[in-house]
């Protein structure tokens, strides 16, 4: 699994705090430029790893993030959507596991060819450590990791999924 940093992802230094004020967290942020508008996609969630996003949090955000992206961009023809990463959010950046301390996943590690659930403990920008089940602590590379995703509370069983 790759890892990009949030300092590299265009307009996101500018626009995290602003998403952080409102009690919130800024997961992704792309920009892509068509003919007549500017498209934005953002993912934000909630403060504490348990947290439900929902419409009204998605609006309220939405209302700060875009005339601030209006302004970086300068222009007015874009068009936003802003979403929350869902229940079983496929984690694409490595730098999101440490936005997602205290959250369940489950990480495909390479060296086992195998699921690993538990609970995110802390990352870095090389690696990712998590408390299973039984309480045993794992740190995994992300280079050793192939896919990653949330995984509830009620699901975080040692269940197979396919891969």
């Amino acid at each position: 699994m790759e890892y990009t940093s949030y300092k590299s992802i265009k307009y996101y230094a500018e626009c995290a705090p602003l998403v952080e004020e409102l009690g919130y967290k800024l997961v992704d942020l792309k920009i892509i430029p068509a003919k007549t508008i500017t498209k934005i996609s953002a993912i934000v969630c909630t403060k504490e790893p348990d947290g439900n996003m929902g419409v009204n949090d998605c609006a309220k955000v939405h209302r700060i993030l875009l005339p601030k992206l209006e302004e970086l961009l300068g222009t007015e023809e874009t068009s936003m959507e802003l979403t929350s990463p869902g229940i079983e959010h496929n984690i694409k950046n490595a730098a999101e596991f440490a936005l997602f301390t205290g959250r369940n996943v489950r990480i495909w590690d390479k060296t086992v060819t195998d699921w690993i659930s538990g609970k995110i403990i802390s990352a870095d920008e090389k690696s990712v450590t998590i408390q299973k089940e039984e309480g045993t602590e794992f740190t995994q590379t992300f280079e050793n990791i192939a896919k990653a995703k949330f995984i509830s509370a009620a699901n975080n069983t040692n269940k197979k999924e396919e891969a």
